[in-house]
């Protein structure tokens, strides 16, 4: 069983309880989908709650997500996180969950608005990036993005393989 990956949010902005060795709040990474960076130009980036039931956050404890699949549905004054992947707690009874269940995103009026604005425009969708703890809360990070077309996806990978390339090079030279 996997477990999540622990670091430490590189600004120092204080929130809850610490104790004084600690330089800010934990980051603990849960699921990334990776692929979502491929598929489309992120225009805009939230963080949002998760309304969760006590298995899934015990599946979550234990890294058993998975955000491939998963877009936010907005409806009504709310957002929905649906068709992400959240694995049966392997310890509970008849009072687990569903896998692919609607989740309730926790964001405020503003945010939704921006949301629902920008999915009103052609091209648009809303996709989940990360999700992991924050100071024990579970959080999912969502973006406003745009689908790639394939020219663009090649064009990624090329700039990102000549960037490679060049790093390469300079390392080469400061060896010598």
């Amino acid at each position: 069983m996997a477990k999540a990956k622990m670091y430490q949010i590189p600004d120092g902005s204080k929130q809850g309880k610490k104790s004084p060795a600690s330089s800010g709040p934990v980051r603990a990474l849960i699921a990334s989908n990776k692929k979502a960076r491929h598929d489309f130009a992120i225009e805009d980036v939230f963080e949002a709650g998760m309304v969760l039931s006590g298995t899934e956050v015990k599946a979550l404890r234990a890294g058993r997500a998975s955000l491939v699949d998963g877009y936010v549905n907005i409806e009504g004054n709310e957002a929905w996180l649906e068709g992400a992947h959240i694995s049966e707690y392997a310890h509970g009874t008849w009072t687990n969950h569903a896998p692919r269940r609607k989740r309730k995103l926790l964001l405020h009026r503003s945010e939704i608005e921006r949301l629902a604005q920008g999915t009103r425009e052609k091209g648009f969708t809303i996709v989940p990036l990360q999700m992991y703890f924050l100071d024990g809360r579970a959080k999912v990070e969502i973006a406003l993005a745009r689908g790639k077309k394939e020219f663009d996806k090649r064009q990624t990978l090329r700039e990102q393989q000549d960037n490679r390339e060049a790093h390469r090079a300079i390392r080469q030279r400061e060896l010598r």
